[in-house]
């Protein structure tokens, strides 16, 4: 008995070592969904909502750098995915998008006439592609699980027809194995770039998420180079900031003091980075008087002033190649370093009547597994995140640099699925968690234990902080107070509520051996907007009311 065109897909994920399918169940691929079934080695991930499912599978690709698939119907549910599609696209993470088209024979199946939503993803994918034939569906899967990784990976989207799971397939056209991702060509570029690192006088280096799997590597060459070292806009895991060679996170609020190397320095090596707006700090860095050196394959062209050089290949060879050629050279850590020692340094918040977002941090972060892999939504709160939790373990923070709300709960889900052993945490605000947190069902369902943290103010924070600054009063940006314990329990997670700071401490380390999903509900200061900035202050007297 021949197979079927969803059969012989499913043998192409197998093959390829697809350990995930997610998606919210449809009819446009019911025999996907019993082929998956069948296969015990790919798993299928029912999500509560497609955005939910986009995000679950992007978080996997971005830990794991192998693609996990996505499945998605027409109209909203294919609208659903756009976020999540878009965060792949710009912090390149491999993914496989199945997006269901209109039936080849509609009159057959009784379809009503649909539009192709293949298009609107044009713009934020890597490839777009139709199969006009059942037989090339397996063809163009194997097709996209190559792409998703080659050059600069992210997202690619994959239009079938709604009709043609079910077709047998015609074995006379066997399917190619999925060939590796290209490495790119070394050559003699570690060469010239030893040259004008051994040329250099403060060279300094800005590490992405690309370049996670070299960290051992880039440790190994900051120490013999007496390189400084930078992370991305949250890729703080691609360095370890306790490191003597550590120089700063590349965020939000970063004060001049530590970003005295980047200021002095006169080469700068971006290494698994396209350096976005956040981590050049605007734009203002690299400036027109440094050299960059971009490493990684697929790098984006750099429309910038000043003398650029691309390196087109993977960032862990090339960084063997310096270290073998480079000149060893001593030089005392930066300024920026000692920097940032005191900037990652929690206050004392004993004087705070209120839950302070800090407490929050510090107490995660003394009680949670060194490895704990921390995912984060936007929002105020993610700052104090960024700035107390001191990265060290590798592969331990998924969030979106492009600022998506909404997921850090599905994230989390992902990232146990993927990663059952260690603790997962995601951090989130009350908006986020009511954009996305019914995930926390799947996580129930599937039996992984999560921790998900809600910062709870009251107050839509940035907006807050910006309508202060600039009209001296607040419009539309309080938040009514909601249960997310009793949520959580109705979910069949377990939910505690925190207003109390000296609760804190128990509360997590409770969590933290739970084996079940838990949801903590921490009731912060709405005062405390950001770790430099009371609202209060802004607004020039009381806080606002109904906060």
């Amino acid at each position: 008995m021949g197979t079927t065109v969803a059969q012989t897909a499913v043998r192409v994920l197998n093959e390829a070592r697809v350990r995930r399918v997610y998606a919210v169940v449809g009819e446009s691929f019911l025999e996907l969904l019993d082929a998956l079934r069948r296969e015990r080695d790919v798993t299928l991930v029912s999500a509560r909502h497609d955005s939910g499912a986009a995000f679950m599978a992007e978080a996997e690709g971005k830990l794991t750098e192998r693609p996990a698939v996505l499945l998605a119907s027409r109209g909203p549910s294919a609208a659903a995915l756009v976020m999540g599609v878009q965060t792949a696209y710009q912090d390149e993470t491999p993914m496989v998008v199945l997006l269901e088209t209109p039936a080849l024979d509609p009159v057959l199946t009784g379809e009503v006439p649909a539009s192709d939503s293949t298009g609107m993803f044009e713009s934020i994918a890597k490839w777009c592609v139709r199969a006009d034939d059942p037989d090339d569906v397996p063809h163009l899967l194997a097709e996209g699980l190559a792409r998703c990784r080659e050059g600069r990976p992210g997202p690619v989207v994959i239009g079938v027809p709604s009709d043609a799971w079910g077709v047998p397939y015609d074995s006379a056209k066997p399917v190619a194995k999925v060939r590796p991702p290209v490495t790119g060509t070394l050559g003699r570029s570690a060469e010239a770039v030893a040259g004008l690192v051994d040329e250099a006088r403060y060279p300094v280096v800005i590490v992405g998420g690309r370049a996670r799997s070299a960290r051992d590597e880039l440790i190994a060459v900051a120490d013999e180079l007496a390189l400084p070292v930078y992370n991305a806009f949250r890729r703080q895991d691609a360095f370890p900031e306790n490191h003597a060679r550590y120089a700063g996170h590349l965020g939000l609020g970063i004060p001049a003091r530590q970003l005295d190397a980047l200021e002095r320095a006169d080469l700068v090596l971006a290494l698994g980075t396209q350096l976005d707006e956040v981590t050049t700090q605007g734009f203002r860095y690299p400036t027109p008087q440094q050299t960059l050196v971009l490493v990684g394959t697929g790098i984006d062209e750099q429309r910038r002033r000043g003398l650029t050089f691309r390196v087109d290949t993977e960032v862990e060879p090339f960084l063997k190649e310096l270290r073998a050629i480079a000149s060893p050279r001593t030089r005392r850590a930066s300024a920026a370093n000692a920097a940032v020692h005191t900037f990652m340094t929690p206050p004392n918040t004993s004087n705070n009547t209120r839950v302070h977002p800090v407490d929050v941090v510090r107490a995660l972060r003394k009680l949670a597994p060194e490895d704990t892999i921390v995912t984060s939504d936007a929002g105020n709160f993610a700052q104090f995140m960024h700035r107390y939790w001191c990265f060290t373990a590798p592969r331990s923070q998924l969030g979106p640099s492009n600022a998506a709300m909404g997921y850090a709960v599905p994230a989390a889900v992902a990232a146990k699925l993927a990663e059952p052993r260690r603790a997962v945490v995601a951090m989130v605000g009350d908006a986020g968690t009511l954009m996305t947190g019914q995930e926390i069902e799947t996580a129930v369902r599937y039996r992984a234990p999560v921790m998900v943290v809600v910062f709870q103010n009251g107050l839509h924070g940035p907006l807050a902080m910006h309508q202060a600054r600039t009209h001296g009063r607040l419009s539309g940006v309080t938040i009514p107070l909601t249960d997310f314990a009793s949520w959580a329990r109705g979910l069949g997670a377990a939910g505690y509520t925190v207003d109390d700071r000296e609760r804190l401490e128990p509360i997590i380390a409770s969590a933290l051996v739970r084996q079940r999903p838990c949801v903590i509900d921490v009731r912060t200061d709405p005062d405390v907007v950001t770790p430099d900035v009371r609202l209060s202050t802004l607004l020039g007297a009381q806080r606002p009311s109904g906060t």
